[in-house]
C-alpha cells in the first residue's frame, strides 16, 4: 500500500484494490462511517454502563435501609415498645408513599417539558444520600424513633422522585431492539450491588457486633451513603442530559397549572394510547404482589419454616443472586419475544411456586429453599418487563410523566399484599395462608394484564 504523500494528506487512506489467490479483487481501507459508527456504539455501551450503576447504588437504600438493616433497626427494643414502632413505621412509609402519589407524575410531565431529567435526578439522588448518612445520628433511644422515621420517609420521597426521572431515561440510552437487555442490565445489577453490600455490611459491622449505641447499623448508613453517591457519579457524566423534541415544548407553568395539565394529559392519554392506562392499573396489582413476595418472604421463612435470622440474611443474599441472574438472563427474551410474554411467564410461574410453598410447607426448610428460590427466579424479571412494556407503550416526549403516572399507580395499590396477607391469617389461622393472600394478589395482576395489547411491532 502507498503511504499518503506530506504530512498534510488526510488521514482517511483511499481504498486499495489487493489481489487475493483466487483472483478476485479485495479492498481494505478505513471508512469513516464505519469508525464513527463502532464509536458511537461504544459510546452507547458506556451509557448503558453508567445508568445500570445507579441501579447498582440503590440498593443502599433498596437493601440496606428498606429492608435488611435500617427498618429492622428502628423496630428493636432500643427504640421502645416493637408492635409500636411497627405501627409508626407504617405510617411513616405510608405518607411517604401518599406524598410520592401526589409529585410524582407532575414531576415526570415538568422534567418531559423542562429538558431537566439529570439534573433532576441529581437533586433528588442528592437528596436521598443526605438522608442515608444523617441516620447515622440515630441511636437505640425512644426520642430517636421519629428522627428516624422522618429521614426514612424523606428518603422513600425523593428516591421515588429520582427513580421517576430515572427510569425515563431508559428510552435515552436504549434502542426499541435493546430496550429490553439495557433494563434487565439495570434490575440485576441492583440486585447485585444489594448483595455485595449486604456482605460488606453483614460480615464487616453487624455479624461481628463491633460496638456499642447501634453504632454498627449507624455506621453501615454512612457507608451506604456513599455506596449511593460514588455509584451514582456514573449516569450524571456519562448520558446527556435530555432534550424534549419539539412536539412537547410547552410553556412553563406553575403548580396547580401543572396539576390541570395532568389531568387534561390524564384524559388525552386515555383518548390516545388507552392500553398505556390499561397497563398502568394492571400493573399497579401485580408490581404489588411482587413487592409482597419479598417483602414477607423473610417472615415467613422464620415464622413458618424455622430460619434463624442468620439463615434469613443468607437467604436474601441467595434470593438476590438468583434474581439478578434471572432478570439478566431474560432480558434478552424481552427483546426477542416481547415483555408481555415475559412477564405473564413471570406471573404464571410465581403463582405456581407460591401455591407449592403453601401446599408443601409441612416439608420443611428444604421446601422454602427450593421453592423460594423459584419464587425469586420470576419477581426480577417481571419488573424489569413491567418497565419495558411501558417504556415501548408511552407515546414520545412523555416519558417521565407516564413514569411518574407508573410510581403513583403503585404507591396507590401497596396496601394490596399486606391486607390480603393479615386478613387470610386472620380468617383461617396460621402464617403458611399468608402466602395464599400474595397469591390471590398476582392472580388478579395477571387477570388484568391479559387483555392489554402491546401496540408496539417487536424488532427482531
Amino acid at each position: 500500500m502507498s503511504e499518503p504523500e506530506g504530512e498534510g494528506a488526510p488521514r482517511n487512506f483511499p481504498p486499495t484494490p489487493l489481489t487475493r489467490a483466487d483472483g478476485a479483487a479485495a479492498t481494505i481501507g478505513i471508512d469513516t462511517a464505519q469508525v464513527e459508527a463502532v464509536a458511537a456504539q461504544g459510546a452507547r455501551k458506556g451509557r448503558i454502563v453508567a445508568w445500570g450503576l445507579w441501579d447498582w447504588g440503590s440498593a443502599a437504600f433498596n437493601a440496606v435501609v428498606t429492608t435488611f438493616v435500617f427498618t429492622v433497626y428502628l423496630t428493636s427494643s432500643g427504640f421502645g415498645n416493637p408492635e409500636e414502632s411497627n405501627i409508626a413505621l407504617s405510617i411513616a412509609i405510608a405518607g411517604a408513599g401518599i406524598i410520592v402519589a401526589v409529585l410524582a407524575p407532575v414531576i415526570g410531565q415538568r422534567s418531559d417539558t423542562s429538558g431537566h431529567r439529570k439534573r433532576w435526578l441529581a437533586v433528588n439522588t442528592f437528596i436521598v444520600v443526605v438522608a442515608i448518612a444523617l441516620m447515622y445520628f440515630v441511636y437505640p433511644a425512644p426520642e430517636f424513633l421519629w428522627f428516624g422515621l422522618g429521614l426514612l420517609a424523606v428518603g422513600t420521597v425523593f428516591f421515588e422522585l429520582a427513580s421517576v426521572n430515572y427510569n425515563a431515561m431508559l428510552a435515552q440510552v436504549s434502542t426499541p431492539r435493546s430496550i429490553g437487555r439495557v433494563s434487565g442490565l439495570g434490575w440485576g445489577l441492583g440486585y447485585v450491588g444489594g448483595i455485595v453490600l449486604l456482605l460488606i455490611v453483614y460480615f464487616g459491622l453487624i455479624q461481628p457486633d463491633v460496638g456499642e449505641d447501634g453504632f454498627a447499623v449507624r455506621m453501615s448508613m454512612l457507608i451506604a451513603a456513599v455506596w449511593f453517591a460514588l455509584f451514582a457519579l456514573p449516569v450524571l457524566f456519562a448520558v446527556p442530559e435530555f432534550t424534549p423534541p419539539p412536539s412537547a415544548a410547552r410553556e412553563r407553568v406553575g403548580i396547580v397549572d401543572s396539576y390541570r395539565r395532568l389531568f387534561r394529559d390524564i384524559r388525552r392519554l386515555w383518548k390516545d394510547s388507552r392500553q398505556t392506562v390499561w397497563f398502568l392499573l394492571a400493573s399497579a396489582v401485580f408490581r404489588d404482589g411482587l413487592t409482597g413476595v419479598f417483602t414477607f418472604g423473610g417472615v415467613l421463612a422464620g415464622t413458618v419454616f424455622g430460619f434463624t435470622p442468620g439463615e434469613v440474611i443468607i437467604f436474601a443474599i441467595a434470593a438476590n443472586v438468583v434474581a439478578g441472574i434471572s432478570t439478566i438472563t431474560v432480558g434478552l427474551l424481552d427483546d426477542k419475544l416481547g415483555a408481555k410474554p415475559v412477564i405473564i411467564t413471570a406471573l404464571i410461574g410465581l403463582i405456581i411456586s407460591g401455591m407449592l410453598v403453601f401446599l408443601l410447607h409441612d416439608g420443611g426448610q428444604i421446601v422454602f429453599w427450593t421453592a423460594g428460590l423459584a419464587l425469586c427466579i420470576f419477581v426480577g424479571p417481571a419488573q424489569s418487563a413491567s418497565r419495558t412494556f411501558l417504556a415501548r407503550l408511552i407515546p414520545a416526549g412523555r416519558e417521565g410523566e407516564v413514569f411518574g403516572l407508573y410510581a403513583t399507580t403503585g404507591r396507590a395499590a401497596v396496601w394490596m399484599s399486606p391486607t390480603m396477607y393479615g386478613l387470610f391469617i386472620a380468617i383461617f389461622g396460621g402464617a403458611h395462608f399468608g402466602i395464599l393472600g400474595i397469591v390471590l394478589v398476582l392472580v388478579v395482576g395477571l387477570a388484568l394484564l391479559i387483555p392489554v395489547q402491546a401496540k408496539q411491532a417487536q424488532l427482531r
